[in-house]
């Protein structure tokens, strides 16, 4: 699955600049959400690299696939751990803020990473330390992020805003991943870290200049944990919110063991390494910029029937790794992927921005970020457990199949299946606000 404005507020905020100024190009392209387009291009081309080069670092210190899964768990953990907390604080300050505190701390730890690699002198506690900071300055900016994103765009043109920022950043990793799994081919994985951090610095200074000041501050009263109670209340009432956070808790869990464990390792064994790798990675990446130009054009009226459909092909690249297939094979798998992943992307944002209000944005995006990463650290630390149990083989295709039948399971649900595009905009106390285009439908009951 990644900023824009201070603390949430009753009234929907329909642009991310002021009204007053001159805009250029599309009405909802302003000025903060094409800062948070560069910023977003700028941390994808270092962080898609970056992923490579971390699993082939361990690998360099002698590592093996445990290893590999234990530094990716360690990122994830505090990512799980604090995303609550980071979603009501997002609520709470200003968004902007938050999220260049995190890249701040993203920025130092990476850095650090890559000054270990680069002195020889890695070890893999202190891989796993630094690789928890980061996980930890995620944890705060991606609710913040999320958040912000969605109060910046019109709600009427909110699925093709969205679909171009995707398509920038999912660019920007395309061309990450093809660079990164050159660069850790050629020069070593730590100057791609060093990279990495130099981009979460740039990210950050573009970040810092985004305007919030014509949003008014949010109305005192409560506490941290009124707030997730709050959240709470507005995640568990939408079946369709948390039947699709259930099901890619498992998806996601499984596809992050297939990508950061065992598909370095099919590569070292059988694709060539680090650089076929990367080449894999960036079809996708593809796919991804592919789906979303698609997204700019299809606006599907059952935003989450097509893109829970559009989930299916997620089984696909680690079936094609379970097999292995070859190179140019994979490569086409991870294309078909990253398209229609991109389907759902696209739709669930969509669909986020249709059905909950502004001021309860974060807090919401951060449960179904914990929904969403809960089980990937003990998913990727068991990968390499899995691996010596049962083998590389049954392990791959046993995350296949629970893929597809997850994203079966939730289809069992009435909601997903019939939320309805719409245009208006839902504001405080679930109340619509904009205007409904001719053939806007309702959405089905409950749903706001």
């Amino acid at each position: 699955m990644a900023s824009r404005r201070s603390c949430g507020d009753s009234r929907p905020v329909t642009t991310a600049a002021a009204p007053s100024r001159r805009r250029r190009g599309p009405a909802w392209a302003g000025r903060n959400y094409s800062l948070l387009t560069a910023a977003a291009v700028v941390t994808s081309l270092g962080s898609q690299g970056a992923l490579i080069a971390a699993a082939f670092a361990v690998l360099e210190t002698g590592g093996d696939g445990g290893d590999v899964g234990l530094v990716a768990a360690a990122r994830t953990l505090p990512l799980v751990l604090f995303l609550l907390i980071g979603g009501a604080v997002a609520d709470r300050l200003p968004r902007h803020r938050v999220m260049v505190a995190a890249n701040a701390l993203n920025c130092l730890s990476q850095a650090a990473f890559a000054a270990l690699v680069l002195t020889g002198e890695a070890r893999l506690w202190q891989m796993m330390l630094l690789t928890a900071l980061g996980g930890t300055g995620q944890a705060f900016f991606s609710p913040a992020a999320e958040g912000m994103l969605m109060s910046s765009v019109q709600g009427d043109q909110a699925g093709r805003a969205f679909a171009v920022f995707r398509m920038a950043m999912q660019g920007a990793a395309l061309g990450g991943a093809a660079l990164g799994g050159a660069m850790v081919a050629v020069i070593g994985p730590g100057w791609v870290l060093a990279a990495d951090a130099a981009a979460f610095a740039v990210a950050g200074a573009l970040r810092g200049l985004l305007d919030v000041g014509h949003i008014p501050p949010r109305e005192p009263g409560g506490g941290l944990l009124a707030d997730l109670r709050e959240g709470w209340r507005e995640f568990a009432g939408r079946p369709w919110l948390w039947g699709i956070v259930v099901q890619f808790s498992v998806a996601n869990a499984v596809v992050g063991a297939a990508d950061a464990v065992y598909g370095p390792l099919v590569a070292r064994d059988h694709l060539g390494g680090a650089g076929p790798w990367g080449v894999a990675l960036g079809f996708f990446g593809a796919g991804t910029v592919a789906g979303a130009l698609l997204m700019t054009r299809w606006k599907p009226h059952r935003l989450l029937l097509a893109g829970t459909l559009c989930v299916f092909p997620l089984a696909l690249p680690s079936a094609a790794l379970a097999v292995p297939v070859p190179i140019g094979v994979l490569c086409a798998v991870m294309f078909v992927t990253g398209v229609t992943l991109e389907v759902f992307g696209v739709s669930w944002m969509t669909a986020l921005h249709q059905e909950i209000p502004e001021e309860k944005l974060s807090r919401v995006s951060a449960y179904d970020w914990f929904g969403s990463v809960a089980l990937m650290p003990l998913a990727t630390a068991l990968a390499g457990p899995a691996e010596e149990a049962f083998g590389r083989t049954p392990s791959l295709w046993g995350c296949a199949a629970l893929i597809v039948v997850m994203t079966a399971a939730v289809l069992c649900v009435p909601d997903v299946r019939n939320l309805r595009r719409r245009t208006k905009q839902v504001t405080h106390g679930g109340r619509e606000s904009g205007n409904a285009s001719p053939d806007a439908e309702r959405p089905v009951g409950g749903l706001g």
